[in-house]
């Protein structure tokens, strides 16, 4: 059986003020183009299909537009699960109804999860989805009350839904979840505070292959048959070194896969330049495609008229200006840490002592994570 793996579409992005939906629908061309090199037995979207809880409504039509070419016109069956930007009631919706067109949405969890059947000619492919939940609804719907991180909510679920695969079948586990030891970027948003999001790759060790989402870079989390494909844009400069793609995914009739990177060319790539300001306004040339989105670190100590707009005549796509010898003082007394690799809590922490001369007490550490996890709660059903 053949598969191609995706995740983290983000559908409805906008980066540094910039609606994405153009970029994402060039990028999902180039999709539908391997989808029809590569002629797949199934799909797999493995979460944050949209970026936010309430999408726009181009970027539904975006995905109407895709799946229907996909389920309909291909007549290749596609399995979608919800992620922690989505909403796991909206993108469900009607997934009765369009499961008999081979789409199969899983966003909610109401009870053990299903295990959903695609065949090839060796015999049936199970294929497990673990739509991302928080662990209190898991531990509400299976009236457990040990469930009280994610590893548990995940381990239970897939406890559940082992039940109903027979135990030398193939299967193929697709969750939305951080797998310990995962390289993460400032883009994806936590899935909790405090560390209890972190999953054990050994949980997945039953199953011939895991397909995930939620990290936006493409790599394995442990083992070589349980991966990240990453996202199909880079959505943060911090990605700017990423390749983006999909995996192909060959499982023969043993279980045994074969996985393959496919890249994929955006429209318009994310990089970040470094140099000096004259040296890149007169030498352009040497600095790359000038119509990508772009980060301009300038090593300049004197003072600059108007740089974003005398270098925006030359590279429209200019989103950001960084002056990092122009940086203001802080307070802290050694060099400031990057508060883009820092925790929610880390940087409270350090905040709360610059302003009292306190470090945190345990018991104020415990409460903020408990104010963090209602708020990520919330977020995560509201729009952006």
């Amino acid at each position: 059986m053949r598969l191609l793996h995706t995740s983290d579409w983000h559908l409805g992005r906008i980066f540094h003020g910039v609606h994405l939906t153009e970029d994402q629908s060039h990028i999902i061309d180039d999709f539908i183009a391997c989808i029809k090199d590569s002629n797949p037995n199934v799909i797999i979207i493995a979460g944050d299909i949209y970026d936010r809880a309430v999408p726009p409504t181009e970027a539904m039509e975006l995905l109407d537009h895709t799946l229907s070419q996909i389920a309909l016109d291909f007549g290749i069956p596609v399995i979608i699960i919800a992620g922690n930007h989505d909403s796991p009631e909206r993108l469900g919706f009607g997934n009765k109804f369009l499961a008999r067109q081979g789409l199969h949405v899983v966003g909610s969890i109401t009870g053990p999860p299903e295990p959903i059947i695609i065949e090839d000619k060796y015999g049936p492919v199970y294929f497990l989805p673990l739509p991302y939940t928080e662990p209190a609804l898991i531990r509400e719907r299976f009236e457990d009350p040990e469930v009280y991180d994610h590893e548990l909510a995940i381990k239970t679920m897939i406890q559940h839904g082992l039940k109903k695969i027979p135990e030398k079948a193939r299967k193929v586990s697709i969750a939305h979840a951080f797998i310990a030891g995962g390289a993460i970027t400032e883009s994806e948003r936590p899935l909790s505070v405090g560390g209890s999001s972190v999953v054990s790759p050994s949980l997945f060790t039953p199953f011939n292959y895991t397909a995930l989402g939620h990290l936006h870079n493409s790599q394995k989390a442990g083992d070589e048959h349980i991966r990240y494909p990453g996202s199909l844009l880079k959505y943060s400069f911090a990605e700017a070194n990423q390749r983006k793609g999909i995996n192909l995914v060959e499982l023969n009739d043993l279980g045994e896969v074969s996985i393959e990177a496919i890249p994929l060319t955006p429209r318009r790539d994310v990089r970040i330049i470094e140099g000096y300001f004259k040296d890149i306004l007169h030498n352009h040339e040497s600095y790359g495609n000038r119509n990508d989105y772009l980060q301009i670190i300038l090593q300049d100590e004197g003072p600059i008229l108007d740089p974003m707009g005398q270098l925006r005549s030359i590279f429209p796509n200019i989103l950001n200006i960084s002056r990092p010898h122009f940086t203001a003082p802080t307070l802290y007394k050694g060099p400031a840490p990057d508060h883009r690799k820092l925790t929610e809590t880390q940087l409270f922490s350090s905040f709360f002592e610059q302003m009292t001369g306190q470090a945190l007490t345990e018991e104020q550490e415990a409460e903020f994570n408990k104010t963090m996890e209602e708020i990520l709660r919330e977020t995560r059903e509201v729009s952006l």
